[in-house]
């Protein structure tokens, strides 16, 4: 489902060059529940970022589902985005003047997918994460384990094969983060999402199926 080939990823500026990934080979069966880890600054989210095609490699290849995409800021880019992926951010990036139930629908203003059908896939995402009750409220109004929720909702509610998940469990406590984790697990089971996560705990990484570790932007296990 995910494949890196040989893939490096530098940031420059005038003064200085950082090596944020170093020859980075990597592949994510389908139905697979991968976590990475390694300590602030190896490489993570930047790994993360470069699977979910919001940024571009220095060198080498990035395959998702069998498609290499090779102008990352084109309309395909973006539309294979918003089809195939979806995202779960540890800072929920919800949108406080929109209900619950509206922040769900985003994803699917930009499939053209009509109000009612909206609606309606944004009821059963809701339901699956345990917020049957919270369609109307607004994020102010939930605690950091409702406001996940409603992130794993948004990311569920167009059917994704990839979800990719970035400290999903990070600003809650440990049973909030359990309770997240279970979620996860069960769209990997049943629904045989392949989800990648990066996390700081070992703990949550697992029950994961397998666990990458990076270190200084190098795969070390």
């Amino acid at each position: 489902m995910i494949k890196l080939n040989q893939v490096s990823k530098v940031y420059r500026t005038k003064t200085i060059e950082t090596l944020a990934l170093n020859n980075i080979s990597l592949e994510v069966a389908e139905g697979e529940f991968l976590s990475i880890m390694g300590p602030s600054g190896c490489g993570k989210s930047t790994l993360l970022n470069l699977i979910g095609l919001i940024d571009e490699p220095s060198e080498g290849k990035v395959e998702i589902a069998g498609e290499s995409i090779e102008n990352y800021a084109s309309k395909h880019a973006a539309k294979f985005r918003n089809e195939r992926l979806g995202f779960i951010f540890q800072s929920f990036h919800l949108i406080n003047d929109l209900s619950v139930i509206d922040n769900v629908e985003l994803p699917l203003l930009y499939r053209n997918v009509g109000a009612r059908k909206r609606r309606e896939l944004a009821e059963e995402a809701l339901v699956k994460v345990g917020l049957r009750n919270r369609m109307k409220h607004f994020p102010s109004q939930l605690s950091g384990g409702q406001k996940q929720r409603v992130a794993i909702a948004r990311a569920i509610v167009g059917n994704p094969q990839i979800i990719l998940a970035d400290e999903p469990t990070g600003n809650l406590d440990s049973v909030m983060g359990n309770e997240i984790m279970g979620i996860l697990i069960r769209l990997n089971q049943e629904q045989n999402t392949t989800i990648v996560m990066v996390t700081h705990d070992e703990s949550m990484a697992q029950k994961t199926n397998r666990l990458v570790r990076l270190f200084d932007g190098s795969q070390v296990s």
